[in-house]
């Protein structure tokens, strides 16, 4: 691979650690308020972070990453005969698809704050694969000439930005993404903390559906074997399904005494309700998408206003981070001008059927849509003809509607005419 060991050696002021001025670099673990240690490990074990997480990196990696060329009428096409396209479309490494290395990618981001892949190039500089690094295995430092420099376990000396694709999350230097994780430790450790609680509650504490009572005048059964063998029998009479509704006759003054969960067991159930409430604020996911449905959302009424929602809020953020992050990393300067790199997200932002064949009604009689350009965006061939736009008779041009107006003369004319008729 042209990317290893010897472009650091001999005089270089690179080659020495020393010579930077910071070490950058995100931690791997924190000790929380609540006592617990959060960890990507540990976080993951939440069903709601690994539900936000893979939700992101899925919606992500299933959206096509393609590149296209401008032409000279500001319209654009597909570049496939450029190097990248195959890259980033199809399989950006031998190992994987881009469902995977782009799912990797987000999900990198969304745990780490950071993503990381290795940039091999041909002879004419085209890049020929990216390949994945975990996180946890770079270091970013910032040079004396301000830019980043990345020390990678397993491999010589330190890579410039032109060997490694770096999308960062929000932050605070511009040389790494801050971690959902590490910077809001404490919300995770809570719930991390609740969730334990709440195991331990079940695994030993003492969790019954009622109690018999039996009064003191009616004495006390003489043996343990005479208390089972009567709680047997009525558990066997009136516990499951095929005993629903039946009735209990109770002797000896003795009463059935149902008990209701108490309150903090109840204040537990509350809690871990809160965690997952906090856990997609961490990643602005709405409840509704990790199956959280006890509370109604106000982000709207159906489900396309709230898919809508998410593509706007939460997903085009990132997607412009990737998008951004590969325009600088893979493409050369003087190609930034005539190609660009861009995230298909129109199926995810058309609305119900009923509404997308409204707006092309729109469209169409109006004049700025073709029956090629509706059919291209239901993914349907172009028929012939159908690349012609159409006029409202109703709608001229000002100009030429002046030109037609009726001169006095000719109202006359046109008043005399209607008198005789």
């Amino acid at each position: 691979m042209m990317f290893i060991p010897m472009l650091f050696k001999g005089s270089s002021p690179m080659q020495g650690k020393a010579d930077f001025s910071k070490w950058i670099s995100s931690v791997s673990g924190r000790n929380t308020k609540a006592g617990t240690h959060v960890t990507t490990e540990t976080a993951l074990a939440l069903s709601a972070v690994r539900a936000c997480v893979t939700l992101l990196a899925e919606s992500v990696a299933q959206l096509p990453c393609e590149l296209y060329e401008r032409d000279e009428e500001n319209g654009r096409s597909k570049a496939v005969d450029h190097p990248l396209y195959d890259v980033i479309r199809y399989q950006p490494n031998r190992k994987d698809t881009a469902f995977e290395y782009f799912e990797q990618v987000q999900g990198a981001c969304g745990l780490e704050g950071n993503n990381f892949s290795l940039i091999e190039r041909d002879e004419r500089s085209y890049v020929k694969e990216l390949i994945p690094i975990n996180p946890k295995k770079v270091r970013v430092l910032k040079g004396p000439d301000l830019m980043p420099y990345y020390d990678i376990e397993g491999i010589d000396g330190l890579l410039p930005m032109r060997m490694v694709h770096h999308t960062r999350a929000f932050s605070l230097d511009g040389y790494l993404g801050l971690s959902p994780l590490q910077t809001n430790a404490d919300v995770v450790g809570l719930s991390l903390a609740t969730e334990e609680h709440a195991a331990a509650v079940f695994s030993r504490g003492t969790t019954m559906s009622g109690v018999i009572e039996r009064p003191k005048e009616a004495g006390s059964i003489k043996t343990q074997e005479g208390v089972d063998r009567l709680l047997s029998k009525f558990a066997d009479k009136h516990s499951g399904l095929g005993n629903a509704f039946s009735v209990a006759l109770l002797q000896e003054g003795m009463s059935y005494r149902q008990l209701s969960m108490d309150n903090e067991k109840a204040q537990l159930i509350a809690s871990r309700h809160f965690g997952v409430a906090e856990v997609c604020r961490l990643y602005k996911v709405p409840q509704h998408m990790v199956q959280e449905i006890e509370k109604s959302t106000s982000w709207g009424s159906g489900i396309e206003q709230l898919s809508l929602a998410f593509v706007i809020y939460t997903l085009l953020p990132w997607l412009k981070r990737h998008e951004a992050a590969m325009m600088r990393d893979l493409l050369l300067p003087e190609e930034r001008k005539k190609y660009y790199i861009e995230f298909n997200v129109s199926g995810l932002l058309r609305g119900d059927q009923k509404s997308r064949y409204e707006a092309y009604a729109l469209g169409r009689q109006w004049g700025w849509l073709s029956v090629n350009d509706i059919r291209r965006m239901e993914n349907m061939a172009p028929i012939d003809g159908g690349d012609k736009y159409l006029t409202p008779l109703n709608m001229a041009d000002s100009q030429l509607q002046q030109s037609l107006n009726a001169t006095p003369e000719q109202m006359k004319e046109i008043e005399g005419i209607l008198c005789r008729a």
